[in-house]
């Protein structure tokens, strides 16, 4: 299949995707198998519900023109500048310009943009392919970087569809009653495999052009038909999306733009369902070689951990959205109000920063593509599934009752009641009443409405649950060496330091490597 064909069929034309305009109308025409509260979705650019979270994905296009610095890269494959969501971080520092770009877009949609997953899968299909193919003298790396180069070329999105909704978790895939419950090949031909199952809480995947199905978990030799790595077309035959609800999402679709808290941007959720779907043998990436498996979870799991700081962006807009409260209700200079708001800017700051960590101690993989410090990926992440949550609580506090009682938009704009709200719900004499509900709106919208999704509770179990993230840090604490540290200091065991555990150098390199280079 070649570039122009690749193009049309993943964004409806050939053209190459410049601006978000564009990339809205690439959606168009796809006749997605969609549903959406029990009804068949015709064209989910005009559904209002669904509308909000193109938005925000198309921000991330207009971004890569107003600041091509932050938002894209020259790829070493076409020569060209890609948009960074489509690029291979080649050193700690592209690592740390994807984070950046992601407080950006955080700061610019207040939720989530969508494109992470793509990105993260990627940048870990990279090394994984280059050292399967190593072990097993196959050409997955090959496959690999065309279908990268030819994406890269149409400038589409990209969509991770890596949850299986795993049915009896006590059981592994090939075990499970219902063998669809994780997905797996049906049937191979020489010209490709046909795959049935189901993905759960795939972020963006109505949004995307081309969805890259991973296995969600390690795999042993009876699951060989489950690991499978492959590009498939949003709109290939076979597949069937349900739109997933989210609070107060209905708002989207009500008259005017108040109640809804942030009508433009939103972040997007659904099941896939795939029965039979074909894959071409030019877009299958791993097939059957379990044992790499567990090295791509790993992998994507350290890139997308640490990718959790977009949430430090979304955490700026709702400390601004609080302090915006307190000073439209003239409190803005009480001890604990400023008190609470530098609460809030600590633990979001703290996010940030050990995302960036993360970033800038990255390390360098056979395939010249740069991973992330595992073990500050992991405690970002772990970082995210708590403050969050605790920067959403100081916010309602700053807010008030106010922010869940407000009588409607249509009271608002009533006749007779819109006078009375507007004299009962004043704040400051020199604040619109109107400016005020707005804000009140925005902050409910993030932690308790349809936002909520993207920055909490996608915060809790976004990239593993916080569980798998002390697995990850048990793993990589190194408590033995960290004993024998101690000991020496504390004089009790003959050995020098040059003969603790081999794992000092180790240690030493996993620190301080990024910092000498």
């Amino acid at each position: 299949m070649d570039q122009e064909v690749i193009a049309a069929s993943s964004t409806g034309s050939g053209k190459q995707i410049r601006s978000g305009a564009e990339y809205v109308e690439s959606l168009r025409g796809r006749r997605l198998k969609v549903y959406l509260m029990g009804e068949r979705v015709e064209e989910p650019v005009d559904h209002p519900i669904i509308r909000p979270s193109i938005n925000a994905v198309a921000r991330t296009y207009d971004l890569a023109n107003e600041d091509p610095e932050l938002a894209s890269a020259v790829s070493p494959l076409t020569g060209d500048r890609v948009n960074r969501f489509l690029h291979i971080s080649a050193s700690s520092s592209d690592l740390v310009m994807q984070n950046k770009m992601q407080r950006r877009l955080g700061q610019l949609t207040g939720t989530c943009f969508q494109r992470c997953v793509g990105m993260d899968a990627l940048n870990s299909l990279h090394s994984v392919t280059y050292d399967l193919d190593l072990k097993h003298q196959t050409a997955y790396h090959a496959r690999f970087t065309k279908f990268l180069a030819r994406v890269q070329s149409a400038n589409v999105v990209i969509g991770g569809a890596m949850t299986d909704v795993k049915g009896d978790r006590g059981k592994p895939p090939s075990q499970q009653a219902d063998p669809d419950l994780f997905l797996h090949v049906v049937r191979r031909t020489p010209d490709g495999v046909y795959v049935s199952g189901a993905k759960a809480h795939q972020t963006g995947c109505l949004n995307s052009h081309w969805l890259i199905v991973m296995p969600t978990m390690r795999l042993e030799a009876a699951d060989k038909d489950y690991a499978i790595i492959g590009a498939i077309p949003v709109d290939a035959e076979g597949i069937t999306y349900i739109y997933g609800r989210q609070s107060c999402d209905t708002r989207s679709a009500e008259e005017g733009d108040i109640d809804a808290g942030n009508t433009q941007f939103s972040g997007q959720e659904a099941m896939i369902i795939f029965d039979g779907v074909f894959i071409p043998m030019e877009f299958v990436f791993l097939d059957g070689e379990v044992e790499f498996a567990s090295t791509l979870v790993e992998r994507f799991t350290c890139y997308h951990r640490r990718s959790y700081v977009c949430k430090s962006g979304v955490g700026d807009v709702l400390i601004g959205a609080a302090a915006t409260v307190a000073d439209y209700n003239g409190v803005e200079r009480v001890s604990h109000v400023r008190d609470k708001l530098v609460e809030m800017t600590h633990l979001n700051e703290t996010i940030y920063g050990t995302g960036i960590a993360a970033s800038h101690q990255g390390i360098a993989m056979n395939s010249g593509a740069y991973l992330p410090d595992e073990m500050l990926a992991n405690v970002c992440k772990h970082h995210v599934t708590r403050f969050p949550y605790e920067i959403g609580r100081l916010a309602q506090d700053l807010a008030g009752g106010l922010m869940v009682t407000l009588p409607s938009e249509r009271d608002l704009r009533h006749e007779t009641i819109g006078p009375l709200v507007e004299k009962y719900l004043k704040g400051r004499p020199e604040v619109a009443t109107e400016d005020r509900i707005r804000v009140l709106r925005l902050v409910e919208n993030m932690t308790l409405g349809r936002n909520a999704v993207g920055y909490l509770t996608e915060s809790m179990h976004g990239a593993g649950s916080p569980q798998a993230q002390r697995i990850q840090i048990a793993r990589s604490m190194q408590i033995e060496f960290k004993k024998e540290l101690a000991k020496v200091l504390a004089g009790v065991t003959d050995a020098s330091r040059e003969e603790i555990s081999c794992d000092v150098s180790t240690y030493m390199e996993r620190v301080f490597a990024p910092v000498r280079n």
